[in-house]
């Protein structure tokens, strides 16, 4: 999904020619003639993710504008346009809370890069309170991205189940995120702050799943050399989730039970029962009434935990809900790995939400992962998702990239024996072309390979962006880069 930038300015001949930049790295670009209209919009629908404001125009003054848009709880990141860089405007415009300056006219570079960075900045912000959130165990269902109607549905359940101590049941598919649920469901609850212990029943070790779930005294059996509190004693006053509680072995299913029904746990080695309190949400990717009627599971456990049960959607059920989960991986993932992916190209969305994602939105989270740490040019493309696509990434070779999805057999040649290539260097007639020529079908194919993102196509070239600006016009290849973005 595209960044968009609000561009705030009186002048037309501005705005065109800062969208022009824009335009071609792939950012969405809307206008505000004015102060006025630059509040509405961000404030009565629309939004943008960045705003260009100048600070000079009839009506709102662009301060008075950058005041007006903070008395409105707006954080969108604001770069202040000006034609005069005295200090003390400089010290006005952040004093007011603009993020960065830019003195018009505004070149290209710099001007992407201030966009980048109040990027970069927004998404760091937004990260570190995620990460804040989820280590005070306050992350509610605002913070579950998502707006589907399978979605919405899940959070109107999760918020009714909140307010009260009722055991909640998420079923649902691997990978879809019942965790999330979880801790959601903690986070809006009166126990929000307090511990919430997650547990992988499937992964306890069959001898030590009473130790690790109610702790023991110190000498209880072989190798307990010092007591162990337990899960439940960690959970104390919050919320312990058990996940795949499925795969929890019997006879610990009926301790379990006895917990739950008395609130009191009995570590191994214990003399007396301990007092807890703890509220129980459990998950399950498997059908619990299933496994109650194949005797895999107790009757009496599965009534006592689905209570009030959620089904938490697979993605190919709530495919809507793709592009915001790819712009959250991808910010986050920026602000992890020090990258700066703007987003996808349109024909990526396409193909990622043509895909039933079998793995779900865990699937979904590692693919955007590996894509973006491997990815070199703004938005990601389908050949840095292989395993979908099918496309390889592009390579170089000799001198010529390649972008097909195989290789040229060995058999295949062009003309007087020549490898078939996007870019030839022999004529039909076995002589060589021109260095014109040439360089009109290397520019063509370099812009068919980046989507006409000029910054990497120039960069791949080894010429600066004006040069490729110049070439493209002389070797009317305008057409061509409109098209490609």
């Amino acid at each position: 999904m595209a960044k968009t930038v609000l561009v705030v300015d009186d002048d037309p001949t501005q705005r065109r020619l800062i969208q022009a930049v824009l335009d071609r790295e792939g950012y969405a670009v809307v206008h505000a003639e004015s102060g006025g209209e630059a509040i509405d919009r961000l404030t009565k629908g629309g939004g943008a993710d960045v705003v260009l404001l100048d600070l000079v125009m009839p009506g709102l003054s662009g301060l008075e504008t950058l005041a007006e848009i903070r008395t409105a709880g707006v954080p969108v990141p604001v770069i202040v346009l000006t034609a005069n860089g005295g200090i003390e405007t400089v010290v006005k415009a952040m004093q007011a809370g603009a993020q960065d300056f830019f003195v018009k006219p505004v070149g290209p570079e710099r001007l992407l890069i201030g966009v980048r960075n109040a990027l970069q900045l927004t998404q760091l912000s937004a990260e570190i309170g995620r990460l804040k959130k989820h280590v005070s165990g306050r992350t509610s269902f605002d913070d579950i991205v998502g707006d589907s109607p399978p979605m919405r549905m899940v959070k109107a359940l999760g918020v009714r189940a909140a307010k009260s101590g009722i055991p909640v049941l998420i079923t649902g598919e691997s990978g879809v995120g019942k965790e999330v649920i979880a801790r959601a469901l903690h986070g809006a609850s009166d126990r929000a702050g307090k511990p919430f212990v997650a547990v992988n029943c499937g992964a306890l070790p069959a001898n030590l799943v009473e130790s690790i779930l109610f702790g023991h005294e110190k000498g209880s059996f072989t190798g307990a050399t010092d007591k162990h509190a337990g899960k439940f004693m960690e959970a104390n006053g919050g919320t312990l989730f058990l996940d795949e509680i499925g795969e929890l072995p019997l006879d610990m299913q009926v301790k379990l039970l006895r917990a739950l029904q008395e609130g009191e746990i009995d570590p191994v080695g214990a003399k007396r029962a301990v007092k807890v309190d703890v509220r129980i949400v459990s998950a399950t990717n498997r059908d619990p009434a299933q496994q109650v009627k194949e005797g895999a599971f107790r009757e009496d456990l599965f009534y006592r935990l689905n209570v009030f049960p959620i089904e938490a959607p697979a993605l190919r059920e709530r495919r809507e809900d793709i592009p915001a989960l790819v712009e959250h991986f991808i910010a986050r993932f920026n602000v992890e790995e020090g990258k700066r992916v703007a987003g996808c190209a349109v024909e990526t969305m396409a193909l990622l939400l043509g895909f039933d994602w079998p793995g779900n939105v865990r699937q979904l989270e590692n693919s955007i992962y590996r894509a973006l740490v491997l990815a070199d040019s703004p938005l990601l493309q389908p050949h840095d998702f292989p395993a979908i696509s099918g496309i390889a990434m592009p390579l170089t070779s000799g001198g010529v990239i390649s972008h097909d999805r195989a290789e040229t057999p060995a058999g295949d040649a062009g003309a007087e024996g020549q490898p078939d290539s996007p870019v030839r260097i022999i004529d039909a007639r076995g002589h060589l072309r021109t260095l014109d020529e040439i360089e009109r079908d290397l520019i063509q194919h370099a812009i068919e390979v980046y989507s006409g993102h000029m910054s990497e196509i120039a960069r791949r070239l080894g010429i600066g962006r004006s040069t490729l600006y110049r070439k493209v016009r002389e070797q009317g290849l305008e057409e061509q880069l409109k098209e490609a973005g």
